[in-house]
């Protein structure tokens, strides 16, 4: 079958398609509205350390199941132990889910790209415009067709000429753009408040009133942006590692995708965080979700030049690649399955979670107006299937899978089944014992409390 065939052309391939599907919303708005929110410097500081531990952890684990394997999730979990099948199954379930939601917010982002880039941009600063337009009926879902469409002409060509292709292009230009806003946000001045005050925010660590519990929930917050940032726990790199050759050097690989994906969740926090301090103050920085859709594209428009307004347009044309690129991914781990699944061709599984993304894009849409609700979770109130979809797969069962796989490989299996994996081309794995640590302790400890928060038993 062509998942077994197929694989990345090179290691180089590999890491930007791996790197693509971690580089995603998560670390362009969500990295620095917790960065601001925890204590700048506190929780960057804290995040590379979770990052460089278990970040590096499970993505080892992931890849290497994958490459030793050769399956899709939904059986690779099976082939290692015949108990743990339905992890794969779960595994599988959860990109399902999160793909169609998640090109919803792709559809809205695609909305101000082109609003920006139609000279529109002055409407988007209004203040009921993001309201008004995801509360609409017709329009998101016009969207949100358009993006997973695009997601679909991607996957459809195949890792080759499809995935890898595509990354190959648009990872070298979102970095390029990243640290070009980045390096602009630093030279804003306004009213005497210059951007650099708000730098000083984001890189030194503020304890101010934070006792241990509060610190401690810094490091959950963290080891939750890590699900978030590195695309662990929803099959997706599983998927690609079986498409990694076996001559590549897979140590080397997984530190350049965890080098690139904190890079740019770093500099996503330098182009953020400094520009919304000059112009909303502290509190403009604690704004969470709101504050690409709502306050960003106020704040270019009230920069005032033509230049600034082109800083929108470039801004959102980032964030719609690092939409697309996880997109793509999310929607490749449920084609690889299908495929494994139902022994059918690329094409035909590709078209199947097509229409079946569309009708559940359409169901998350209309949950801000037909089929709006609130619900009262234990973390927070939610009013749309978006947010309860996002509950489900983010809070429990990402956890669930990560845990798993941790128990799996830590006490079951046992560590050198990745471990070999990961060295069998003579290559060092430098990490070993913190590795060895991290999944056999420090995880699955880490991933039972997040699942406690999950359900409301522990708070910080």
């Amino acid at each position: 079958m062509e998942n077994k065939k197929s694989s990345f052309s090179s290691s180089l391939g590999f890491v930007l398609a791996a790197a693509g599907s971690a580089v995603g919303l998560g670390n362009i708005w969500r990295f620095p509205y917790l960065a601001a929110k925890d204590g700048g410097g506190l929780f960057l500081l804290i995040y590379i350390l979770v990052a460089v531990s278990f970040g590096f952890t499970m993505i080892v684990t992931e890849v290497a199941i994958g490459r030793r394997t050769k399956r899709s999730p939904a059986y690779a979990y099976g082939d290692i132990h015949p108990k743990f099948k339905w992890v794969g199954k779960l595994a599988t379930i959860v990109p399902f889910l999160i793909f169609p939601y998640y090109c919803v917010i792709g559809g809205w982002v695609l909305k101000y790209a082109v609003t920006f880039m139609t000279g529109k941009a002055e409407l988007s600063a209004q203040d009921d415009f993001f309201t008004g337009f995801i509360t609409g009926q017709y329009e998101p879902i016009i969207y949100g067709a358009i993006f997973i469409i695009v997601t679909t002409l991607v996957v459809i060509f195949g890792v080759n000429n499809g995935i890898e292709r595509v990354s190959k292009y648009i990872m070298p230009a979102l970095a390029v753009m990243v640290i070009g806003i980045a390096v602009f946000s630093l030279t804003i001045k306004k009213d005497g408040v210059s951007s650099l005050d708000g730098l000083g925010v984001y890189l030194i660590p503020n304890l101010e009133g934070k006792g241990i519990g509060d610190i401690f929930g810094v490091i959950m917050d963290a080891v939750g942006q890590l699900f978030y940032s590195v695309s662990v726990a929803m099959g997706i790199l599983v998927t690609y590692g079986s498409y990694l050759r076996d001559e590549d050097n897979l140590v080397s690989a997984v530190n350049q995708i965890e080098i690139f994906d904190t890079l740019v969740a770093f500099f996503a926090g330098l182009m953020i965080i400094p520009t919304v301090y000059v112009f909303m103050g502290p509190e403009g920085m604690t704004s969470g979700p709101g504050l690409m859709f709502i306050a960003l594209p106020k704040i270019f428009l009230s920069m005032g030049s033509v230049f600034c307004y082109l800083i929108g347009v470039l801004f959102f044309l980032m964030v719609l690649f690092a939409a697309l690129t996880s997109s793509v991914a999310l929607m490749e781990a449920v084609v690889a399955s299908l495929m494994e699944m139902f022994n059918i061709s690329r094409k035909k599984a590709t078209y199947i979670e097509l229409g079946l993304g569309l009708a559940m894009a359409v169901v998350v849409c209309l949950g801000y107006n037909v089929f709006y609700f609130e619900l009262e979770l234990p973390n927070h109130v939610v009013g749309q299937i978006l947010d309860l979809v996002d509950y489900i797969t983010n809070n429990i069962m990402m956890p669930v899978v990560a845990l798993a796989t941790c128990l799996l490989i830590g006490w079951v299996k046992g560590t050198g089944y990745i471990i070999d994996e990961a060295t069998k081309t003579g290559s060092k794995f430098n990490r070993k014992y913190l590795y060895i640590f991290m999944i056999r302790y420090v995880s699955p400890v880490l991933l039972l409390i997040l699942l406690l928060m999950a359900f409301g038993i522990l708070k910080f």
